[in-house]
Formats: C-alpha cells, structure tokens, sequence
C-alpha cells in the first residue's frame, strides 16, 4: 500500500516537472503568436510583454505579410519549400543507400569509409564554408538552388543512423532475393526499403528541419531577393533603421507551421525510427 502511494507520488512529481518544462517551452511561442497579432508599433513602445489585449488583436498583419513587399514572402515561402522538398528527399535516396551498402556488403576499404563518416561527423560544419564556398564559385553554382542542396546531401549521421539501423536487417533476404533473380537495386528498393520505413520517416523530420532552418550557407550562396529562403528573407527585414515587425513576427509563426505538421504527420514514424534505431545501433 505504502508503495503504491509512493508510486503515485512519483508520478505527480514527473507530471508536475513536465508541466513546467512544456510551459517553458512553450512560452516563447505564445508570444511570437500573440505579437503577430498586435501592431508592430506597441512592440516598439512597449516590448516584450505577455499581456494579452484580445481586442487589439488582428490579422492586418498576416494581410500584409501577403501583400506588402509585392508579395515576396509567398515567394520567399515557395523557395523554402522547394528546397526542403528536394534536399530531403535527394538526402535519404543517397544517405540511405551508403548507409544499406554499408551493413550488408562486406568489400575492400569498407572500414575506411565507415570510419572517414565517423571523422566528418565531428569536423563542424563552419570549417567547410570556405572551400565549399570556393567549390561553389568554380562550378557556377552561387544564386541557385543546386548551390544551396548539393553540398549537403551527403549527411554523415544520417548515414551512420541508416548503417546502424540496416545492420539488425536479416541479411538472408538479399541471398532470397538473388534466389528470385532480383538485382541488387531492386533488392534494395522493394524488399529492404519497406523494412527501413521508420528510419526513413525519423531521418525524413531532421533532414527537412535542417534543410528549412537552414541559415548561414543559404545566407552565402544566395544573393537576389527573389532567390531568398524564408529564414534569410525573414533576417532581411531586421535593419539597422529599425525592424519591420509588422511582418517580422507574422512570418516566423508562418515558419514555424510546416514542421509543426510534419512532426504531426510523421509523429509515429519518427519515434518508432529513432527508438528501434537506438536500440538496434
């Protein structure tokens, strides 16, 4: 009796603590969505603050992050989105191949590679601005959407998440694939992909949270407004003569919606990804 008393204590306790930690969370969202709704001018007069005025509140400035600009935030929006979509989508076709060969194949410098991932994974990514930079001038690819893409799509711990979770695959199915006269291709996309679906839609959420937060080699490759992704643009209207928070705080509520679905879309996938994952890895 006495310990299931203290059972329930406990419980309590972990509720209580979570509580306050999603409150803490939570907090700065609240006032970004409730400073979308205000005019831009209060938050000059008066600041950061949590008071909610619900008859002050409107949408005039969703209307003109719509409009004002000549309507460059939706275009902003787009460019964003065609990223991701592509950078995630070439990322897990590569990372999830290197990652499958990895595990099942045994070939000639297999460890090297596997430990040159190991190496990259700890270089940071701030080191390799320069000569991807220099790269990106050679092959022409500064001001394009390539330019932005390409020089990630090759994630090292999205490949060392994929070898990790391929490794426990039953390696009986490739020789029963053979048997049945499937290549080496198919193998790998009619019979291991299904099985690698959690690992697919745990990589899918980082891979596009990377790719549509993306900041400093978008802000270096990128140079016409119209090109802008929605983080650069966003940081465009934050100037030295004052900040346009009539748009500012609207776009970056904007900003936030699309991971906000995907995580709720892909929910089940990304955790059941990231914990049969850490447990076979």
């Amino acid at each position: 009796m006495k310990s299931k008393a203290g059972s329930k204590a406990a419980s309590l306790l972990i509720f209580l603590v979570l509580t306050v930690f999603a409150i803490f969370c939570l907090a700065p969202f609240f006032f970004l969505l409730i400073s979308s709704l205000r005019p831009g001018a209060e938050m000059i007069r008066n600041g950061i603050s949590f008071h909610v005025d619900f008859t002050a509140l409107n949408l005039n400035n969703y209307w003109l992050l719509l409009e004002g600009k000549d309507g460059i935030y939706p275009l902003w929006y787009i460019n964003s989105a065609i990223i991701t979509v592509l950078h995630t989508l070439l990322s897990l076709l590569v990372t999830s191949m290197v990652g499958y060969g990895l595990a099942m194949y045994e070939f000639k410098g297999k460890n090297l590679i596997f430990t040159i991932v190991l190496v990259v994974m700890m270089i940071p990514v701030e080191i390799l601005i320069l000569p991807l930079y220099k790269l990106a001038i050679g092959i022409e690819m500064i001001n394009t959407f390539m330019g932005v893409i390409m020089p990630f799509v090759v994630a090292p711990m999205s490949i060392f998440f994929f070898r990790q979770y391929a490794e426990s695959l039953p390696k009986e199915l490739l020789d029963a694939g053979r048997i049945d006269g499937c290549g080496e291709f198919r193998i790998f996309f009619q019979i291991m992909m299904p099985l690698m679906l959690p690992a697919f839609g745990a990589m899918g959420i980082l891979q596009a949270m990377f790719s549509w937060n993306g900041f400093v080699w978008p802000l270096i490759v990128l140079r016409s407004n119209d090109m802008l992704t929605l983080p650069i643009g966003l940081q465009s209207l934050i100037t030295p003569y004052g900040n346009n928070y009539d748009m500012l705080f609207p776009g970056a509520v904007m900003s936030v919606i699309p991971i906000i679905l995907l995580f709720i879309i892909n929910q089940k996938a990304f955790i059941s990804g990231l914990t049969v994952g850490g447990v076979k890895g």
